[in-house]
């Protein structure tokens, strides 16, 4: 087989293959041997039909089953011989199909880019320091009994915080427009809900009154035909209900799942979930700049095809995160490239990291980190057991603390600096970069 390979630019390779007519004829030969054992020719029994009539009815079709065949074990032979890594599949160009001479095609595709991981030393990383204090702890029980805050009826004008529940009628130069009415409208005052001005107006009023209220919609509102406008709302009061926060008590711990303890079992059940969350976000923000790090450290160049693929991956998570009825490939790519290059870099970067510390997932982490998630479960130990029944499942943990163990690489040659923060800032999500 003869084999050639012409760099086109720095990943696309451009090679031409030969394969001996020889091999092509004892391939469809071999093929036609196969198709008379068990073809069926009128006036001749399974197995008896001469060659001549094989290759008269069946050649055309073995020498195209063939040279497919041929194109791919050929292709395949040829990388492993040039020691060259495709990065997708090759577009095939046929030279020479012909019968009696040689098989010739040229085969375009991209490879891996070849790169050393450098500039560890060069990336700066800020990693916050945190507990979970007793106040922080007493802000959580606070924060969970208003997400649990029951409304009651009242007899007094309504507060900001009050629950209302109202009908309402909207019109806009008299003429009562699309989406501007409703009945039994549940609005509680100051959340917001409302276009500015709406909820303000409501304060004080009662049960079983109408009130007229007249607030703008805002110049940049999202129906173009009613931005700027000020309309006029009449509003009937059906009821105020105030807030009611739950106690304390075994009802509400019953709530999490917490049955045992009492205040002080739950006030612990908290602080371990806060104190999780607590590592998990600091976790997660070191990793995030170390993978920057990486990224601006380390330049890289990427197939083509690469992209594409994640691209198609990112299309179709967009269609089930979303859902209706679209074909992902209706999505526009431009969408999702600048994500996918993001994806594939980082994925090169890390298996190269991986590669060149000669990286392993270490089990004991494994089995920590499932613990750790199952931790979150009321019955811990079935869910660790489950992990290590199902290989897949337990293998993506291991993709996860082989990631880890890259970020401990990056960390241990980095510019680390540590930052005490209070509970709040280290949990709060990083804020997005400002576009130029």
């Amino acid at each position: 087989m003869q084999v050639s390979v012409e760099s086109t630019s720095a990943l696309e390779r451009r090679m031409t293959i030969g394969v001996p007519a020889e091999r092509v004829e004892n391939e469809v030969t071999k093929r036609l041997q196969q198709t008379a054992r068990r073809a069926k020719v009128a006036g001749f029994r399974p197995g008896k039909v001469p060659m001549s009539v094989i290759r008269q009815r069946f050649e055309d079709s073995a020498r195209q089953e063939v040279l497919g065949d041929l194109i791919q074990s050929s292709f395949y032979e040829a990388v492993v011989e040039q020691k060259l890594n495709p990065a997708g599949q090759p577009a095939v160009e046929p030279k020479v199909f012909e019968k009696g001479k040689d098989l010739e095609y040229v085969a375009i595709f991209e490879v891996f880019p070849e790169f050393q991981v450098a500039g560890f030393d060069g990336i700066a990383i800020e990693r916050l320091q945190a507990e979970v204090g007793d106040a922080d702890v007493d802000n959580m029980l606070d924060i969970l009994r208003k997400q649990n805050t029951r409304f009651e009826g009242v007899e007094r004008a309504a507060e900001n915080g009050d629950q209302l529940n109202i009908d309402f009628v909207g019109k806009i130069d008299g003429e009562a427009f699309a989406g501007g009415s409703a009945k039994g409208t549940l609005l509680v005052l100051g959340s917001g809900r409302m276009i500015p001005g709406f909820e303000d107006a409501l304060v004080g009023v009662k049960a079983g009154e109408e009130r007229v209220i007249n607030p703008t919609f805002p110049a940049d509102y999202q129906n173009l035909d009613l931005a700027g406008k000020t309309a006029e709302f009449t509003v009937t009061v059906n009821s105020v209900s105030a807030p009611q926060l739950p106690e304390l008590n075994d009802e509400f711990f019953t709530l999490f799942g917490i049955k045992e303890g009492g205040l002080d079992g739950f006030r612990a059940e908290v602080r371990k979930n806060m104190e999780r969350e607590l590592r998990q976000a600091i976790k997660s923000k070191v990793k995030n700049q170390v993978m920057d790090g990486l990224l601006a450290a380390n330049p890289v160049e990427v197939p083509k095809a690469l992209i594409g693929n994640e691209v198609n991956r990112l299309r179709v998570q967009a269609v089930q995160q979303f859902g209706g009825n679209i074909n992902p490939e209706q999505l526009p790519a431009e969408l999702f490239e600048e994500q996918a290059k993001r994806r594939v870099v980082l994925g090169l970067i890390v298996a190269e990291v991986v590669k060149q510390f000669e990286l392993k997932p270490d089990e004991a982490r494994v089995r920590e980190l499932i613990e750790e998630m199952a931790s979150a479960y009321q019955e811990p130990e079935q869910v660790v057991a489950w992990y290590y029944k199902n290989d897949q499942q337990l293998n993506e943990v291991r993709s996860v603390v082989l990631e880890e163990q890259v970020v401990d690489t990056v960390l241990q040659k980095a510019n680390v600096t540590d930052k005490a923060v209070s509970y709040e800032d280290a949990v709060k999500p990083a804020e997005a970069p400002v576009a130029d």
